[in-house]
């Protein structure tokens, strides 16, 4: 009896010590893809309308849609910004630092035409209209007030991975903003 039971004990210990193995490569594995994936560029992609707007909704038929492909590798992000509809004539449009229901500081400009942007920033085309570009550390202006210096590219990238910032198309109109959309990093 005593040597079934080490044989039952062996196979037993040869089963776990499989089990234990196959965890241990299925760990390895999903620890790979997860920082293949890390690794790798991200994009958003949100839709924005009056009615993300704050501190006040805005009744807008204006319509617009980002994409942002940010590449920590290269550490820049790469965005369209499309737009259409708008009531007033586009003015700017940012990224600002701040939550849902909540306005923030200006991270970046996409573009403006108010000549308040940092040297190189594009003029932002007629709706409906696009504007395509690449931000990168010398693009990042602030907002210092909350925590996020000049060129602190690692810092911005962090905030929208922590979905507290948000895309804004301003217009004549609408000063404040007309077309809003809260970067939503999924997980």
């Amino acid at each position: 009896m005593r040597a079934g039971h080490k044989r039952i004990s062996l196979a037993a210990v040869a089963v776990a010590i499989g089990i234990a193995v196959t965890a241990s490569a299925t760990g390895s594995a999903a620890t790979a893809g997860a920082e293949n994936s890390r690794g790798g560029p991200t994009v958003l992609r949100e839709r924005l309308s009056g009615y993300q707007e704050d501190p006040a909704v805005v009744s807008s038929a204006g319509t617009a849609e980002v994409r942002l492909t940010i590449d920590e590798t290269q550490q820049q992000i790469s965005y369209v910004l499309s737009y259409r509809a708008l009531e007033g004539t586009v003015t700017q449009a940012h990224i600002h630092f701040g939550g849902r229901a909540q306005s923030g500081g200006i991270s970046v400009f996409l573009c403006t035409n108010a000549g308040n942007g940092p040297a190189g920033t594009q003029a932002c085309p007629a709706a409906p209209g696009t504007v395509t570009g690449v931000l990168r550390a010398a693009d990042v202006i602030g907002p210092a007030g909350q925590g996020i210096a000049a060129g602190q590219f690692d810092e911005f990238v962090r905030a929208i991975r922590a979905n507290v910032t948000y895309v804004n198309v301003h217009s004549s109109l609408f000063p404040g903003g007309e077309l809003r959309a809260q970067l939503q990093h999924r997980h």
